[in-house]
């Protein structure tokens, strides 16, 4: 499951899946709901999710298609849990704007897409070992709700990302302290999500 949470990203440089790269995001006005926000008529993470999700439940569906959308499930679920994957339009979820991270190049997106995680030095395996122990009840507390709950949660968070940064900043130490918590957090989230969607499904 690690090697192809990948995938969705992969297939963006194959013209093939152009269709797909509005699945990764959804962009939202500061402090809209997802409800209430203008829809991406080429779709978006909800809409994508949800179609993975249908196209796994549908008996008539292929083993080849089932793969394909499990893997493109496997990433988005991901996706949602990136706050910055349901950022801003107008910055395209921070892609634009550029801050340095430990004194290189980069943009605020990438910053919680990797390079937090990244510098943080440790693999998946080690980042998975070493997450939060929670009770059941936690679990179940944190499964609860819907994909468009999830994505309204993340961009909460998102809010508050905007709020910790200017651009041309240099991110550093200090801003590790304070978010890779939160970025641990979201990744332990979108794990135990996962694990209740592919519950229901199968």
């Amino acid at each position: 499951m690690a090697f192809v949470s990948t995938y969705g990203d992969e297939i963006k440089s194959d013209d093939r899946y152009k269709k797909f790269y509005a699945w990764h995001f959804v962009n939202m006005k500061a402090n809209e709901t997802y409800e209430a926000s203008t829809k991406n008529p080429e779709g978006d993470i909800v809409t994508g999710s949800e179609y993975c999700i249908q196209v796994l439940k549908d008996k008539n569906a292929s083993d080849a298609d089932k793969a394909f959308y499990l893997k493109l499930l496997i990433h988005l679920i991901g996706d949602i849990h990136q706050p910055l994957h349901v950022g801003l339009e107008e910055d395209k979820g921070g892609n634009d704007i550029k801050v340095k991270w430990m004194g290189k190049s980069t943009n605020l997106h990438r910053v919680w897409d990797s390079d937090m995680i990244n510098g943080y030095n440790m693999s998946y395996t080690e980042l998975a070992e070493n997450a939060d122990a929670l009770t059941k009840a936690q679990v179940k507390a944190i499964q609860e709700g819907s994909i468009t709950d999830w994505v309204n949660e993340s961009h909460v968070l998102a809010n508050d990302i905007y709020k910790d940064v200017q651009a041309n900043d240099n991110l550093s130490y200090k801003y590790a302290y304070l978010h890779f918590t939160t970025a641990r957090t979201q990744l332990q989230k979108g794990g135990i999500r996962l694990a209740k969607i592919l519950n229901d499904i199968f």
